[in-house]
């Protein structure tokens, strides 16, 4: 199963960090340049279990299901409904204490199976580009928020 993943150091505790990658509506939307928009389907707040509905950028829609949900340290999805050429998708979210207790170590990846199955030896080596070069994007404007008074409020908040 192919496999991507990004890591950055962000200037932030691990309680802060974890917490701005979970923002949800206008938060998230400010600093996640892959989301177009995103909504909990069956609840108020993120959980082992929880669906999410979202569309990116790229106008592919996808429904997702918190598999993990263990703050401050790990998150992790399944693909429940998505984009026909993906017959799964998965992504986890983790967060170490950096080298001081105002840094945390954020590493990202993400895992894929493409269809149709005799077309994966060419599409596991696009895909493998393409979601590199999204989660790279994604993981700096991830650190970019870390960093920005607004986002940072709005968790505090």
């Amino acid at each position: 199963m192919p496999r991507v993943e990004a890591t950055r150091t962000v200037p932030v505790p691990l309680e802060i960090a974890f917490a701005v990658s979970q923002t949800h509506g206008p938060i998230r939307l400010e600093w996640d340049p892959f989301v177009r928009s995103q909504h909990l389907i069956d609840a108020d707040e993120p959980a082992k279990g929880v669906r999410t509905r979202t569309v990116s950028r790229h106008r592919l829609k996808m429904t997702s299901e918190y598999v993990s949900y263990r703050p401050p340290t790990q998150v992790g999805m399944k693909m429940v409904e998505g984009p026909w050429f993906f017959s799964s998708f998965g992504g986890g979210w983790t967060f170490a204490a950096g080298a001081s207790d105002q840094e945390t170590l954020a590493t990202w990846r993400y895992t894929f199976r493409a269809r149709p199955t005799w077309l994966a030896p060419i599409a596991d080596r696009v895909g493998v580009w393409l979601l590199g070069r999204d989660i790279e994007k994604r993981l700096e404007a991830y650190a970019a928020a870390c960093r920005n008074p607004s986002v940072l409020a709005a968790v505090h908040g």
